[in-house]
């Protein structure tokens, strides 16, 4: 398993899912799972997807622009770190943001966001 390779292909498919249909991201979180969002602490699969999905926009566009990413204990996690720029519609300016996800491994042979940490970037 190529650290670099699972990286990538799992934040493309992350910010494809968010950017087109946020509540297709449950299967990507478990119970156990907790999102940190602006500061804001929410566990859960269902509640960090109602979170995502109640965010007051409706579309947006992730450009990323560095990913990040290391191995992580004994079974197998990952860190991946994200920084990007954030469009929402209807904006000309984008925002800064960068994003940090713990993945496990799962039984199946994929992963599950363990953790997943969100901040905007101010100048």
């Amino acid at each position: 398993m190529d650290p670099d390779a699972v990286s990538k292909a799992f934040v493309e498919h992350y910010y494809t899912t968010f950017d087109t249909n946020r509540g297709n991201l449950a299967n990507l979180y478990q119970e156990s799972s907790m999102l940190t969002f602006e500061g804001e602490k929410i566990q859960g699969s269902q509640n960090i997807v109602a979170k995502l999905a109640g965010l007051p926009f409706q579309q947006c566009k992730h450009n990323i622009t560095t990913v990040d990413c290391q191995p992580s204990g004994p079974v197998g996690g990952m860190l991946v770190f994200v920084s990007g720029n954030l469009t929402l519609a209807g904006e000309q300016h984008s925002l800064k943001f960068s994003q940090m996800f713990h993945l496990m491994p799962t039984p199946q042979g994929s992963f599950f966001v363990l953790n997943d940490i969100f901040r905007l970037n101010y100048a």
